[in-house]
């Protein structure tokens, strides 16, 4: 699948307030055809203001999408982040053909509009906490789905927070005591979602619900000094993130973010102090925090030697099971929600997919082209390790179902950057020589944006779990030397690990992992705990 990006890089002004500030992102100043503050428009993309679709102002950016030319095309401008704070991002789009679609990207890749809600507005939203205090890239990604036809126009207006828009940025409200200030994203079934504060005493101080699907809501509560308690619930039981949009809460007082979230099932509670703006969350659930005990207060490379103690005692069913394994940990049940393989080579995550396999029935098998069978595919190569070697050879932790003709494609090539390529799939995985930049100089295999991150904690679990044994791998093949530095701390050459931890950031965990993991860990009686915890690869191989 051919994909164009349209990025935006916008610089966060450090002020006392936790809003960002994006240039013009109302899209109201205009130079002829160029908005202020976006600097630089490749030639993918053929931008003009206009008044033909608006959603506040009076001009909207008209954006003609042309993917016949060069894919990357960028908006940008000078930007920066603050440590600890809170920054929700939404970017309002208007598709007319509904055969392209767009990504938001802030700091990562994040949630996908609905190329076929056309004629209409929609918005795309995110909200990001800031780790550190750096330089982060925000915007939207373009698309072409089936049926494009060279040209299309999408309308983007109202991307937000921008220093040209009218934003709240302290409370009206008068308070002798600590203003606090909630923001909560709902997802697309806002009715779901409901809140309340709790006093010491479980008097209810605050609450809120009957929201709006998809909207960005803020509620300033005047607190006295004292503990309390947060509680957010959904009725439904899948949180407000990531099944059905990208919902989150926050809270702020005294310009520190107390917490934030968006991950949880039936209710998530978080206490704190008004006061000591030190946030006591609450004991992770019983099964994790009791999993990751020995892990705790533990970073770098001890770190990472207690994880291995934690999850090296595998249970390992042999590779004939795992078969059993795929028909229930690689199902479709996020995309097309159809219960067909969900094979990351030739899956596409933004429209009906060109091929499906039915569990079981198609299993190889031959194949002479794509969509004959799936089969197991060895994401970490067996020749790596030096072939049909247990436990490793059925660990179900890096072993997935892939189209048998793509992953003869892929071979035991590694995983990379391709600048050439000489094979693409279905769904745009590709096989060729790497780009210029990377670091090394070879053939490798590209998988899509969408399962770089899958692929990538799933090589973080190999250098772990094998610990005692991944430093003599290095010698078992061509391939394994390019990757392995023969190590068992850093474990990876320089050029694979830095790619590895910038796609772990680009594409974080999803819930299509959640699920996975908590399959394999029912099959095999361990966890990945990069899945689990993200934190850890930085806090192991740092930044």
């Amino acid at each position: 699948m051919k994909y164009m990006y349209f990025n935006i890089v916008a610089m966060l002004l450090a002020s006392q307030s936790v809003y960002a500030q994006v240039d013009n992102g109302d899209f109201e100043l205009w130079n002829e055809n160029t908005p202020t503050g976006w600097s630089t428009i490749d030639s993918g993309l053929s931008v003009s203001a206009s008044s033909e679709q608006i959603t506040t102002g009076t001009t909207s950016a008209k954006i003609i999408v042309n993917t016949g030319t060069q894919s990357n095309t960028d908006f940008l401008q000078s930007v920066s982040v603050l440590k600890g704070h809170t920054y929700d991002f939404t970017a309002s789009i208007y598709h007319t053909e509904g055969k392209i679609k767009a990504r938001l990207y802030v700091d990562g890749y994040r949630d996908y509009s609905v190329p076929t809600k056309t004629n209409q507005w929609q918005n795309i939203s995110y909200s990001y906490t800031a780790t550190t205090s750096k330089n982060i890239v925000v915007g939207v990604r373009f698309y072409d789905q089936s049926g494009f036809d060279g040209s299309e126009v999408v309308y983007l207006d109202n991307f937000q927070p921008t220093n040209t828009a009218t934003i709240p940025t302290t409370p009206t409200e008068k308070c002798s005591n600590t203003m606090a200030t909630l923001t909560l994203v709902t997802d697309s079934y806002a009715s779901e979602t409901s809140w309340v504060l709790k006093s010491s005493a479980s008097d209810v101080v605050f609450s809120g619900s009957g929201y709006t699907n998809d909207t960005t809501n803020t509620k300033a509560m005047c607190l006295v000094d004292g503990d309390y308690i947060f509680e957010i619930s959904d009725s439904y039981g899948d949180g407000i993130c990531c099944t059905s949009g990208n919902g989150s809460f926050s809270v702020i007082a005294n310009n520190e973010a107390l917490f934030s979230g968006g991950q949880f099932q039936k209710i998530k509670s978080v206490s704190f102090k008004i006061g000591d703006t030190s946030p006591t969350l609450p004991p992770e659930p019983p099964v994790l925090g009791s999993y990751y005990k020995q892990a705790e207060g533990l970073t770098g490379y001890p770190l990472k030697t207690a994880l291995y103690n934690i999850i090296r005692h595998h249970n390992g069913q042999g590779y004939s099971r795992i078969w059993d394994l795929l028909k229930v940990a690689d199902i479709d049940t996020i995309y097309e929600k159809d219960g067909s393989i969900l094979d990351m080579y030739s899956e596409n995550p933004g429209a009906n997919d060109n091929i499906n396999f039915t569990k079981v029935t198609d299993q190889c098998g031959q194949y002479k082209q794509e969509g004959g069978c799936y089969n197991r595919e060895h994401s970490f190569p067996k020749s790596w390790f030096g072939g049909k070697v247990e436990p490793m050879n059925s660990d179900g932790h890096h072993l997935f179902a892939t189209d048998g003709f793509v992953n003869s494609k892929r071979s035991n090539w590694p995983f990379g950057e391709v600048g050439n390529a000489t094979y693409t799939s279905s769904n745009g995985s590709k096989v060729g020589s790497t780009r210029t930049d990377l670091g090394y100089s070879g053939t490798v295999f590209e998988p899509i944006d969408e399962f770089k991150g899958d692929f990538a904690r799933a090589y973080f679990y190999m250098a772990t779990r094998y610990e005692n044994e991944i430093a003599n791998w290095e010698g078992n093949s061509s391939s394994a030397n390019a990757v392995l530095n023969g190590t068992n701390t850093s474990v990876f050459e320089p050029w694979l690990l830095n790619m590895l931890k910038r796609w772990h950031q680009n594409d974080p965990v999803s819930q299509k992992e959640i699920t996975r993991n908590k399959a394999v860990f029912d099959f095999q009686e361990n966890r990945n705990p990069f899945v689990d915890h993200p934190e850890f690869v930085n806090l192991i191989w740092g930044l």
